[in-house]
């Protein structure tokens, strides 16, 4: 038998980039933690279940994301402001991550007890007085508004240059408010969207361009391109590249959503339907369904109570629609529209052409 071909190598150590935010973010946590700690040390559980919840898990993409594009508009590479500038994005993440994890009642997150959940096993374990769930949620929230101050003191005090900070705060604050509105209109689409009504796909596609696309890979590379002081052209170029290969980024994980096994998302199978998520893939299979079988689908989505064997049955009416065929076929349009604009891209330096090409195959090339 033949030895197996060795993994293609990167030009540049992509893992390098996710080590240096890391430490940044590892700083940053322990300063917060003495912080904390010094209020009152019924704090403490909160400064470990936010240093875990940061520091155990994560792909870092966003952070991965702002650096190269701060390197494509001739950023130095040794930079230790842009690994801090970068690392803020985490802390955002990580709080939409807890909020979202609340609004949509998740148990898990990468494999472990969401944050609210977290704080309710804490309760019941004290034996405390009144509504565990309640306590949970109010931590959840709590913490999560915390991690987003902390997202705007780590990114003014990264340790780049005031000018810099200050160029590229516009497109920071204006993602953070894109992703607000965004989780605000998925909240809405389950309560107040019909899904069988000829704007179901089009609200779908809003709420995928604001809560995840523009957010994942799109502000950040024009983050790390203003701080570089970049040219509205790269800007530009980052957009057209970042936009598509955003939403890519997001089909995927909701295929993942639906048919995804727990051990590559750390959530249930078929979380997504279990909390009644109306995303694209969603809507395509509402619209591929004949009309008894959509209607099954859109009356059990995010029912209370959905048993494993009823989450199956959703997931076996999705694939029956043919939906999750025209998201591959999407995700393929899409990776063809971002890689041609990188191509195009005026970069300032060649390998991270590269090393951007790599990142948009680890976002997008994920399996079930």
């Amino acid at each position: 038998m033949t030895s197996p071909s060795p993994a293609p190598v990167l030009p540049l150590d992509l893992e390098a980039v996710r080590d240096r935010v890391n430490s940044a973010l590892a700083r940053f946590m322990a300063e917060q933690h003495a912080l904390l700690s010094s209020i009152s040390p019924d704090l403490l559980p909160v400064a470990e279940a936010l240093r875990d919840f940061l520091l155990d898990g994560g792909k870092r993409l966003r952070p991965a994301f702002c650096y190269w594009g701060w390197r494509g508009a001739g950023g130095a590479a040794d930079s230790e402001g842009i690994a801090g500038a970068a690392a803020a994005l985490e802390l955002l993440q990580a709080s939409a991550l807890v909020h979202d994890d609340l609004m949509d009642r998740s148990d898990t997150r990468r494999g472990l007890p969401s944050m609210h959940r977290r704080f309710e096993a804490r309760h019941r374990a004290s034996g405390w007085r009144g509504d565990r769930e309640q306590y949970g949620a109010g931590a959840a929230v709590l913490l999560g508004d915390l991690l987003l101050i902390w997202c705007d003191e780590l990114f003014v005090r990264c340790g780049l240059e005031p000018a810099a900070v200050l160029a590229a705060k516009p497109v920071f604050d204006l993602m953070r408010t894109e992703v607000m509105a965004g989780q605000y209109l998925d909240v809405l689409e389950p309560v107040a969207g019909d899904s069988m009504d000829e704007l179901a796909l089009t609200r779908a596609q809003t709420v995928l361009h604001y809560k995840s696309a523009k957010y994942t890979i799109e502000r950040p590379l024009q983050v790390g391109a203003r701080l570089a002081g970049a040219s509205d052209e790269l800007v530009a170029a980052y957009g057209a590249f970042g936009l598509p290969l955003g939403e890519a980024f997001q089909l995927r994980d909701d295929l993942l959503g639906v048919f995804g096994d727990p051990a590559v998302t750390g959530k249930p199978t078929g979380d997504d339907l279990r909390e009644g998520k109306r995303t694209l893939l969603v809507a395509l299979a509402l619209r591929g369904l004949d009309e008894v079988d959509a209607k099954e689908l859109d009356s059990r989505l995010g029912a209370p109570g959905l048993t494993g064997e009823e989450i199956a049955e959703l997931s076996t009416l999705v694939a029956r629609s043919g939906a999750a065929e025209q998201v591959e076929q999407r995700i393929e349009q899409l990776m063809d529209e971002s890689l041609g604009a990188l191509e195009a891209a005026p970069l300032a330096d060649e390998t991270v052409r590269e090393a951007l090409r790599a990142l948009a195959e680890a976002a997008t090339v994920r399996r079930y």
